[in-house]
This record gives C-alpha cells, structure tokens and sequence, in this order.
C-alpha cells in the first residue's frame, strides 16, 4: 500500500501577546512540519526574528503568515536571525532586498555561509565525517548523489550589518532585547531576552517540545557549550518562551531541566555503549536511539551521538582511536 504524501502546511500568523505575533512557517522536513518567526512592533514598523526556508513559494508563505496579521513584508525594519541554519536564516537575502532592511547575527555563522558559498567543500566535510563515522562506501555514494541535486534552504549568502554578540540590544515597542549567546545548537546560536516583561526569544536552544541536535564539526565540544548555555538561560528567569518551533510556552525552566536530563541520559547510553568494545559511531547510534539510523534519521543521529563523543573526551572519558588504512574511527571507554 502507498503511504499517503503529507500535507503540506500553509503560512500562518496569530497574536500571541499585544505587539508581538508568531508566523508559522512550513518546512520540507519529515517529523519538522513547521519554524516559527516572530514578528515584534517596533515604531512605524516590525522587527523579524528569524525568517524561514528559502524554497519555490516559501516567500509567499511568509508574506501571508504577515496578512493574517495585519503585517507586510515592507513593514519589516530589521531582521535578527537568532542563527544561522537554513530553516531561520534562508530568507534573509530575499527579506534584505526586498524591504532594505539590515540583518543582525551572530559572527560564528561560518557553518552555514560555507554551505551556501562553498557546497561542494561544504558537502566533502560532511562525507569525510560520515566516512570516518562508520558510513557504507555505498551508503555515502547515495547520499553525495541526493545531496548534489538538493538545495541548501538558503536564497543567497548575505553578511550581517551588526554582530549579534552580548551587549547589544534589539530597540522594540515591548522594549529592549538582549543578546545571550547560547552555543550548541548551532555555533551562531543566541537568544533574545526581554528582561522587563521577561519574554525569551530561544531560536532552536528551548524548542516547544524536548529534542536536540548539535552541529558538529565546527567546535571542540557543542554538547558542553549547549549545557553551559542552558545555565544562562535558566538564570534569566524568563516567564514566556517564544520558541523556534512549536507554540510559546511559559514552564521555561522545566525545559531547561529536561534538555539537561535527556542530554544526560543520551551521554551515559553512549559511554556504556564504548565500555564493552570499541565502536565506530554508526554501531553506537542504535545504543541511544533504540535503533538503527534510517535514510531520514542518519545525517541527524550521527551528528549528535559523534557531538557525545566529542564531549566525552573532552572531558577525559572516552578516547578514538582510527582503525587501519580505512581511518574509520572507533571509541573506546577511558576507565
């Protein structure tokens, strides 16, 4: 039987505080069916956290998301992109030229402007990390190949007007928001905190339900920085979260406590895993996950367990160790 293709979603935008509006945006993604950007007044105008996917009709999705409520694209007087994957940073070149509009993120966003200048180095480092994973040489000739005619999500590359870097604030009619650089989820990755009314713009660090990923290859240890960010943000004390994806959420430090329970529990399966044979990181993934990786799930589960590696040797845990010629690297416990 034909499993039935899956709907896609279209642009929505509803107020979800006075000044302050969520436009729902759809993505290609299985299991990701959505990536929220938010819209916040400020003076004749709006400023734009985050922007979505660029992919044929995405544009129109946004613009609509905005009619919903009352917006339009030209209404948009700064673009802040909380950083710098595809799905919040795609349209920013687009939203840049058409509206004028400056863009504002954070300095270490080479992880996605390589992508988009450079695809084809971008595309070798992530089969070079696949290879050293453990990836079949046919399971990595089909995914060069898929990955050859796909688009990245990004319109253009476009640099940032402003670093978005602690110390600078984003002018709104709800206020000033400050700038709290949250690495982990991604190199780039900060949040938006408006101190008086509380409110946190989290991008992908607090998402409305628990799940995590980590960008690896670009820092020594993504897993550490994504816990240390989850301290700052729990000592903000924010009442509402307005997340990357899902709706908003105000029970913020129960969040903080589950990422910080299942990035734990995720960081033992790994660490039992290594501590009975040396293993390459497709042999540890089914030990976290409860099963293999599929076409879908691979790129993701590989890139967050080798993240729990590199977290545990970093902190004198777990040590590699690459097998022969083939270079395939296997992990083994440090007792």
């Amino acid at each position: 039987m034909t499993t039935p293709a899956r709907k896609r979603e279209l642009g929505r935008g509803e107020r979800v505080l006075p000044g302050v509006w969520r436009l729902r945006l759809p993505l290609p993604w299985p299991g990701i069916p959505h990536v929220n950007a938010w819209a916040v007044a400020a003076g004749s105008g709006i400023v734009l956290f985050d922007c979505g996917m660029h992919e044929p009709g995405s544009l129109a999705h946004l613009e609509r998301a905005l009619a919903m409520v009352n917006l339009r694209l030209d209404s948009v007087r700064l673009l802040v992109c909380t950083h710098a994957h595809a799905d919040h940073y795609g349209q920013a070149a687009t939203i840049v030229e058409r509206t004028g509009c400056q863009l504002w993120m954070h300095p270490n966003h080479g992880h996605a402007s390589r992508a988009a200048t450079d695809p084809q180095a971008w595309l070798e480092q992530r089969l070079e990390i696949a290879r050293q994973s453990g990836v079949s040489a046919e399971a990595l000739r089909r995914y060069a190949q898929e990955r050859k005619s796909a688009d990245t999500g990004i319109a253009a590359y476009v640099e940032p007007d402003r670093d978005l870097v602690e110390g600078v604030t984003v002018a709104t009619d709800l206020g000033d928001w400050h700038v709290v650089e949250t690495p982990g989820h991604a190199p780039s990755h900060v949040c938006l905190f408006q101190p008086e009314r509380r409110l946190l713009i989290s991008g992908d660090h607090l998402l409305g339900r628990i799940a995590l990923f980590f960008d690896y290859g670009f820092t020594p240890d993504p897993v550490g920085e994504f816990l240390e960010s989850l301290e700052k943000v729990e000592d903000l004390d924010a009442r509402l979260c307005l997340a990357g994806h899902g709706r908003a959420f105000t029970d913020v430090r129960a969040h903080v406590h589950g990422n910080r329970k299942l990035v734990a529990e995720r960081v033992q399966r790994v660490l039992d895993a290594i501590s009975v044979d040396p293993l390459t990181v497709v042999e540890i993934v089914p030990h976290v996950y409860g099963q293999a990786a599929t076409a879908l799930t691979a790129a993701w589960w590989i890139q967050e367990t080798a993240c729990y590696l590199q977290h545990l040797e970093m902190t004198g845990r777990a040590s590699r160790a690459a097998s022969g010629r083939s270079g395939v690297e296997r992990w083994s416990a440090i007792p």
